[in-house]
């Protein structure tokens, strides 16, 4: 349905989401900015559901990001309401951001009977351009009537921007001899490094979980999956990551209740890593892991730095294994590093160690590693036990493409 062709990384199908019992889902075609495809999703959640969030921390974020903020710690018995609209940002547009988000969240309130602290919205698009509110709220009833349990996969498509694929996954967990499910669909392909939060993201689960717990684990999952990518380093103004709890197998989830906390990291990660492989003119998906680091927060620095440079990335595109980018981007990230302790691999290929190409390092050996389509790049910096992985894709002049027709 996109205007640019599939990823090559894509997987081959959307996955089948299991119904979460108490979320329904409608979509519909609001003109926002595109023509001739649904633009506006509504999630409806029923009255019992806990509430989770992160967010970017961007200091220009926009207003829908800003008022999920103030509402997400809020504890209410009331059912919820996720609205969530591409094709406009809605963000560095002054006091309509505000005026619009108000006038969204007031209308669906309304129009569902909720409280319109239970009302949480979302905008991705374009920055900078006047959100018309009016477009959406007149779709509200329209909405409304059309909600259905098993329209997750068409609510994945609707917040789809320059996305070539729509992105869900799901897992079930036995708790107490019950089976919960859990399913979550998302968005993104550029603007790409998230920072306590990501481009899009609703996660819905039928177990009862309480607010603290439920924002617990998303908190900490997300740092060890969301946070762990980038595909263009540019945090968004927009990054919103929402989970939603029914409760409606009747089934309490703990807070550090090992087996669910698995199941979730694993939908988390799964969306993560979608996200890369539809990065904007992708054609590699690349995990670059960083052993030996003082800490595991310097082993992600020094991921990250690798997994951000337009060298690094554009040598990969061109299948060039090139060691001495990765030299380069350990040793300009700022965390510690000794040049004579580095251990680089390419995928099963020892490439360089102890400050020089290694002995047995055959440049065709290494070349051979960057043919394929899924690339792993191993660092070792020998000081520690601090570790980290980090996932990306390659930079080609397809993200020039797409980034300079993007608003046209």
């Amino acid at each position: 349905m996109g205007k640019y062709p599939v990823s090559p990384l894509a997987p081959a199908a959307f996955p089948d989401l299991p119904v979460i019992r108490g979320a329904s889902f409608a979509t519909v075609a609001a003109g926002v900015r595109y023509a001739g495809r649904t633009d506006v999703m509504l999630a409806h959640l029923a009255p019992g559901t806990t509430m989770a969030g992160v967010f970017t921390r961007s200091s220009t974020r926009s207003a829908p990001v800003l008022d999920c903020q103030a509402k997400i710690g809020g504890d209410s018995d009331a059912g919820a309401a996720i609205v969530v609209n591409s094709g406009n940002a809605n963000a560095f547009t002054g006091k309509n951001g505000v005026t619009a988000t108000e006038a969204v969240t007031k209308a669906a309130a309304e129009v569902l009977g909720l409280p319109v602290e239970r009302i949480f919205t979302s905008s991705t698009g374009v920055i900078g351009e006047k959100l018309p509110a009016e477009r959406i709220t007149s779709k509200l009833g329209e909405l409304k009537a059309a909600l259905d349990e098993g329209a997750i996969k068409v609510a994945a498509n609707a917040i789809m921007t320059t996305d070539t694929y729509p992105k869900g996954a799901a897992a079930e967990v036995e708790i107490g001899g019950e089976i919960v499910k859990i399913a979550g669909i998302a968005k993104g392909s550029g603007m790409i490094e998230p920072d306590m939060g990501t481009m899009l993201v609703y996660i819905f689960t039928d177990a009862k979980i309480a607010r603290p717990a439920l924002q617990d684990m998303v908190s900490a999952i997300s740092d060890k999956t969301f946070n762990c990518i980038t595909v263009d380093s540019d945090t968004s103004t927009s990054d919103t990551l929402l989970m939603a709890a029914t409760g409606a197998s009747g089934v309490t989830v703990e807070a550090g209740d090992a087996a669910f906390e698995e199941a979730l990291h694993g939908v988390m990660l799964d969306l993560a890593q979608q996200v890369v492989k539809d990065g904007e003119g992708a054609t590699k998906f690349v995990a670059i892991t960083v052993t030996g680091a003082r800490t595991d927060e310097e082993a992600r620095i020094h991921a990250k730095s690798i997994a951000n440079s337009p060298l690094v990335k554009t040598a990969i595109a061109g299948e060039d294994p090139n060691w001495g980018r990765i030299v380069m981007a350990i040793g300009k990230s700022g965390a510690e590093a000794d040049r004579d302790l580095i251990t680089i691999r390419f995928g099963d290929v020892l490439v360089a160690e102890k400050g020089w190409v290694a002995e047995t390092y055959r440049e065709e050996d290494g070349a051979d590693h960057m043919k394929g389509q899924n690339l792993t790049i191993s660092v070792d910096l020998g000081l520690a036990e601090g570790a980290a992985t980090v996932w990306t894709c390659d930079l080609t002049h397809g993200y020039i493409d797409i980034n300079a027709d993007y608003r046209s």
